[in-house]
């Protein structure tokens, strides 16, 4: 009687736990199974204040995480199974602190991003959203002596992460 219950607990687990599956992947990225391609259109400039390599740094940024990261193949024509279209909307320099005597002790960067992400394959449920983050410098800096270094190695790393988490990572 035992064996016999034993078995049917068996078999019952291995069809409950055979009826689930879960889809992991080193980079964390979901893809549809039938996606192959992706068109990372160029990022337009469009904030009051720009700076003049912004565009074409984030483009290329997010083509190479999405390319080093998915087996999705980047082509540059309507109609691809995922498509990241947007621009840079904000770019501005403000003051982050200030001491005691109404001077400013640091200062910051932020940069705004509007992306539209079309996904025509699977559930089809994109989005468009803006995304904005910012890196603090000492205000006896001068912005155009520390703005490319905080593009490169903060601002621009942290908005791509967060579009290519939000399109494949659903976070």
């Amino acid at each position: 009687m035992i064996r016999l219950l034993q078995g049917i607990m068996t078999i019952s687990l291995l069809l409950v736990l055979g009826g689930c599956s879960i889809h992991y992947s080193a980079t964390g990225a979901s893809i549809e199974p039938g996606a192959k391609t992706v068109n990372v259109r160029f990022i337009d400039n469009r904030a009051p204040i720009n700076n003049p390599t912004l565009s074409q740094n984030l483009t290329e940024k997010l083509r190479t995480k999405v390319q080093s990261q998915t087996r999705l193949v980047q082509i540059n024509e309507d109609g691809a199974d995922y498509e990241f279209k947007g621009a840079v909307t904000g770019y501005s320099f403000s003051n982050a602190a200030v001491t005691n005597v109404d001077q400013a002790a640091t200062s910051r960067l932020t940069v705004t991003i509007n992306i539209t992400f079309v996904k025509r394959i699977g559930d089809k449920k994109g989005y468009t959203q803006s995304f904005t983050r910012s890196a603090d410098f000492s205000a006896s800096q001068l912005p155009s002596a520390v703005e490319n270094g905080l593009l490169e190695n903060t601002i621009l790393p942290q908005i791509v992460d967060d579009i290519f988490n939000k399109a494949f990572a659903n976070w």
